[in-house]
């Protein structure tokens, strides 16, 4: 017998998180593009002390004159980051928040060049990552249909780990896609897990399982063992008892005197 307990979160939560954290993203690129102030100093630059700032802001920042950038972005973040607050709803938080500063961490360390790097698609990325990956450590049909639904959706976007465009950072994009990977395999015993038989609990309880075999055996012994019992009895009871057999061969009937066979008589 299977045992559930999975409690998904709210869809409320999965719809309000994500449209916030979009509309905070347009809200930013719309104040640049109009007031005209430059916000991407404040992205990252790998290996420059002074741009740790870059750290916490560079996935709000996309680029203001290029509208594709944070739409491209806008879009899949909401998906992603809703499929994991109402299927992950106990680890959400914690995988998007150290997505998000971790990516930052590794494109700080690992990147090159003096450009500075700006854009949600790093978090993408890690995201990414992460539904892909846990739905298979975690045998419940529902994740392993998320994973199967986020490959078909952006499974191309593996190409974008790939130095491509210049200005592509794709140096952001394996950093996130390696820690979504980490963070899967780290939460995989964390979250929803799929249902456990009856006797997969009594282990973890450190219940021993019925000997179901020792019983059967036992069982059948005590069944031969009352057979045997039933035959001793059967034979006391029968010792000391002679039975013997009187067979008296059958005679033919003698003709009456007429010549007619016994029992025939005439009617008048």
């Amino acid at each position: 017998m299977k045992k559930e307990n999975n409690h998904f979160g709210s869809p409320l939560e999965a719809i309000l998180y994500p449209a916030l954290l979009v509309i905070l993203m347009w809200v930013i690129f719309w104040a640049e593009r109009v007031s005209g102030y430059d916000l991407v100093r404040f992205g990252l630059r790998p290996q420059v002390w002074g741009s740790w700032k870059g750290v916490l802001f560079m996935p709000l920042l996309h680029a203001p004159n290029d509208f594709s950038h944070i739409v491209n972005n806008s879009f899949p973040i909401f998906l992603l980051f809703a499929t994991l607050i109402y299927y992950y709803r106990e680890i959400a938080f914690k995988v998007f928040f150290i997505s998000w500063l971790v990516t930052g961490l590794g494109v700080w360390v690992f990147a090159t060049g003096s450009a500075y790097h700006i854009g949600m698609s790093g978090v993408i990325y890690a995201l990414f990552g992460f539904l892909f990956i846990s739905g298979f450590f975690r045998h419940y049909r529902p994740l392993q249909a998320i994973s199967l639904f986020v490959v078909l959706m952006y499974g191309s976007m593996v190409w974008g780990i790939f130095p491509q465009k210049a200005a592509v950072s794709w140096e952001g994009h394996l950093s996130g896609l390696f820690i979504g990977i980490m963070l899967a395999i780290l939460y995989r015993k964390r979250g929803p897990q799929g249902p456990k038989y009856q006797y997969e609990i009594e282990q973890e309880l450190g219940i021993e399982p019925p000997d179901l075999e020792g019983i059967y055996h036992a069982r059948v012994a005590a069944i031969e063992a009352q057979r045997l019992a039933m035959e001793e009895h059967f034979r006391q009871q029968t010792e000391g008892y002679q039975v013997v057999y009187h067979i008296r061969p059958k005679t033919p009937e003698q003709p009456t005197e007429e010549g007619k066979p016994p029992g025939d008589s005439a009617i008048e």
